[in-house]
């Protein structure tokens, strides 16, 4: 009987230790240190229907084609002031938003 409560307590607390060290799929905001904040409307691969004719047209050459890349995005500013910072598509960090909110290139979720 001791050795099966034993067993139970070590399986919960082994459960309990690997729930909590796995990890959120989007790191807070403030963790943004690639680029700016953007909300961006949808955010695909560079190899996408979508995204493709799009690089071709501005002669945009990517080595890797699993970039992630957010289409028609907009800066968030003051992160955590009023309503200002909300998004109702998609909060990203991107690396490259020199394309005037067009794409955005390297583009990884965040949360508010």
């Amino acid at each position: 009987m001791f050795a099966k409560l034993t067993a139970v307590f070590t399986t919960l607390a082994i459960l309990a230790v690997v729930t909590s060290a796995t990890p959120n799929d989007a790191p807070p905001a403030d963790t943004c240190t690639t680029g700016s904040l953007q909300c961006c409307e949808s955010v695909e691969s560079a190899d996408s229907a979508a995204v493709a004719p799009i690089l071709a047209a501005l002669s945009v050459v990517l080595q890797d084609l699993n970039v992630p890349v957010g289409l028609t995005c907009s800066a968030v500013t003051a992160v955590g002031v009023g309503g200002s910072d909300e998004c109702s598509a998609n909060t990203v960090c991107c690396e490259n938003n020199s394309f005037g909110g067009l794409i955005s290139i390297g583009c990884l979720p965040v949360e508010l």
